[in-house]
């Protein structure tokens, strides 16, 4: 039993790791986590949506990264690698979190889905489904389950692990509310086809409740406030960078002297 017990140990140790990453750097967009443990040293792969803020000025955030893993969790050497996402349009995590702090700030899930929906569609997905569950409608309302999907997607078998599926929990002043989001990336040829299907047009279709046609105002302050979130994500990363850059600009130059016979120029 020694055996299974460390195994045991360790995937909870991994746990608890990723939790406090992921709680660390909930501004930067965490995608995925790695842990990878090597007889020299302990890497750590983050994807995130925004590299700037993990790595912080000079590396600052990094170094206290890895200062706090070494006191708290007893990592020995740990080393953070930070990758950016590619596109985190087609990522699924990525997206259940924006769907969720868009209904955090406004509680329109409907509009906030269907914007969602056909922004990973155009960024060119083969199928994709989101569904929200919870207590949406405010207090004291029952709980209730939306879901709209579009494209080619798969349910259940083994070839579910091509689909990206990512998770959010929304904190709402009535309760929690899920969103799952899954994500059929482009390119993905499933063993029961012979060639990648067509990217169907992201027509959203009713599941489990009734989704009314909203009202085109209410949509459009939903997607104001989604590209407010983009906006804001943006305009962080970009002041990160121009504080680097002031920082650079305002060191001392360096004097250069010049000697020529007897007589010395010096030029800045």
């Amino acid at each position: 039993m020694a055996i299974e017990k460390k195994f045991i140990r360790k995937a909870l140790n991994d746990l608890e790791i990723s939790n406090f990453l992921n709680k660390e750097l909930e501004r930067a967009g965490v995608s995925t986590i790695e842990i990878q443990k090597t007889p020299i040293a302990t890497r750590i792969t983050i994807t995130v949506r925004r590299p700037g803020l993990v790595v912080g000025k000079k590396g600052k955030t990094i170094k206290d990264l890895c200062d706090e893993l070494t006191r708290r969790f007893g990592m020995e050497n740990p080393q953070i690698e930070v990758v950016e996402v590619a596109n985190p349009s087609l990522d699924a995590k990525l997206m259940a979190e924006r769907v969720g702090k868009s209904i955090e700030m406004r509680p329109r899930a409907k509009a906030a889905m269907r914007i969602a929906l056909r922004e990973i569609m155009e960024a060119g997905a083969i199928g994709a489904e989101i569904r929200v569950a919870g207590k949406i409608v405010g207090k004291g309302g029952k709980a209730k389950t939306f879901k709209v999907k579009a494209g080619y997607i798969k349910k259940s078998g083994d070839m579910m692990n091509s689909v990206n599926k990512g998770t959010y929990i929304a904190r709402l002043k009535a309760g929690c509310v899920g969103i799952t989001v899954k994500i059929v990336p482009p390119g993905t040829v499933f063993a029961d086809q012979y060639h990648a299907p067509d990217v169907v047009a992201p027509a959203v279709v009713e599941a489990e409740a009734e989704l009314p046609p909203e009202a085109p105002a209410e949509e459009a302050a939903v997607e104001q406030k989604m590209e407010e979130i983009k906006a804001a994500e943006v305009g962080e990363t970009k002041e990160a960078d121009a504080e680097t850059k002031k920082k650079t600009a305002s060191r001392p130059k360096k004097k250069k002297v010049e000697k020529n016979g007897d007589s010395e120029k010096t030029s800045a």
